[in-house]
């Protein structure tokens, strides 16, 4: 593939521009758009015994790289402004590739006591039983905390921008300086945080994590992850458990996420404007028992998220619950008709999901979430003032 002479250099490109095109060079089509190629295997020349059969490269085998990947790790890399990017079939297969290819036997890890479902049981179950990796959970708002955790085996801090599900505030800045000071990298999920919205690179983090198939994506059609990173943190990546463990992205999810993101930095504008309305209109109903959102002044990381996201928004999620029991806020998400109950985010329609308050994942969260359970709100693209009438009436349904 070769791109036009004439074609503007992304490092010049606001973020709309970049989300249009970066990642695209014209092949031998000339088309605008990177075309799908659904091959899994590629031509070899007539002397294939130089080739390594476990390169990274394109040209060989859909799993080493295919087409439709290497135009989406482009374009991620230069949202992101990282320098190499990997995607992967999923977030939790971005989130396991780091911690496959940068931890191994005998290594410490620091995680935030509070991260995703997947992330808590790969280090409370699954690498620690396996592997003999050890794990300290730690309060990542606390800096003394952090570096009390810390050991000299400590090769990785886990963290995410804003923690899933309470909307915990990292300030990524701080905990940089903590990782590289112990010799550690510091990983950021930021699947609530996407870019342009936040760029955790540029304060310091080592590795970024997307789950593409949530905000980047769109559409709610197509899954995959990726890591964003300097080239000798994701070339690792690429040969070990993209290769060779095998969690490439499928060329048409590619294809697909590639194609959604282009609407990316509109899409969040409209997305966190409206959860910002909502959020104050929750936050005042004295039906609502509490409301989790960083944009609100009463957020323990209002403040951080503030300096952090420069005034650019305060994300597209939100935490609540109705002033009930279990059996209320069931209720409540039944009689919602425009926002659907289900289990994901950042797509284009409103999700809503009640998460009860038991499990050990549960007993770091705050009282109020221990207490009532919550109802996770992704907030769509729908009119806000829709939005705002359907929870109205179903506050009016249950009587709360």
């Amino acid at each position: 593939m070769t791109s036009r002479p004439d074609r503007a250099d992304a490092a010049t490109l606001r973020e709309s521009s970049l989300a249009v095109h970066a990642g695209i060079e014209l092949d031998s089509t000339r088309a605008l758009r990177t075309p799908l190629v659904m091959a899994n295997s590629y031509a070899l020349p007539d002397d294939p015994s130089e080739i390594s059969w476990s390169a990274t490269g394109p040209g060989l085998y859909t799993r080493n790289s295919g087409h439709n990947q290497l135009a989406l790790e482009r374009k991620l890399a230069a949202l992101d402004g990282g320098e190499e990017a990997v995607a992967l079939a999923s977030g939790v297969a971005a989130l396991h590739a780091v911690f496959f290819t940068h931890v191994q036997a005998g290594d410490h890890v620091v995680v935030s006591d509070v991260v995703y479902e997947a992330t808590w049981r790969l280090w409370t179950e699954l690498l620690p039983r396996r592997y003999g990796i050890q794990a300290t959970f730690v309060d990542v708002t606390d800096p003394d905390a952090v570096r009390a955790a810390m050991r000299p085996e400590t090769r990785l801090l886990c963290v995410e921008a804003v923690a899933n599900p309470t909307t915990k505030v990292a300030d990524i800045a701080m905990l940089a300086g903590i990782a590289h000071e112990a010799g550690a990298l510091l990983m950021v999920d930021s699947t609530f945080t996407p870019p342009p919205f936040y760029r955790p690179l540029a304060d310091g983090a080592d590795l970024v994590v997307h789950s593409l198939t949530k905000y980047i994506n769109g559409h709610g059609d197509a899954m995959g992850g990726a890591v964003i990173g300097r080239s000798e943190l994701i070339a690792p990546i690429k040969a070990d458990a993209m290769v060779d463990v095998g969690g490439v992205i499928s060329p048409f999810n590619a294809w697909l996420i590639q194609r959604g993101s282009v609407t990316l930095p509109l899409r969040l504008r409209q997305h966190f404007a409206s959860a910002q309305r909502i959020a104050h209109m929750l936050a005042a109903d004295p039906r609502v028992a509490f409301v989790a959102y960083p944009g609100l002044a009463s957020h323990p990381g209002h403040d951080v998220a503030r300096r952090q996201f420069a005034d650019r928004g305060y994300g597209g999620m939100m935490a609540f619950a109705v002033d009930g029991d279990p059996d209320t806020q069931n209720r409540f998400v039944a009689s919602l008709r425009l926002i659907t109950s289900g289990f994901s985010l950042g797509h284009d329609d409103s999700l809503i999901v009640h998460t009860a308050a038991d499990g050990p994942r549960t007993a770091t969260y705050p009282e109020e979430f221990r207490r009532f359970g919550h109802l996770r709100l992704s907030v769509g693209l729908e009119d806000p003032d829709d939005l705002l009438a359907d929870l109205g009436a179903a506050l009016d349904a249950v009587g709360a």
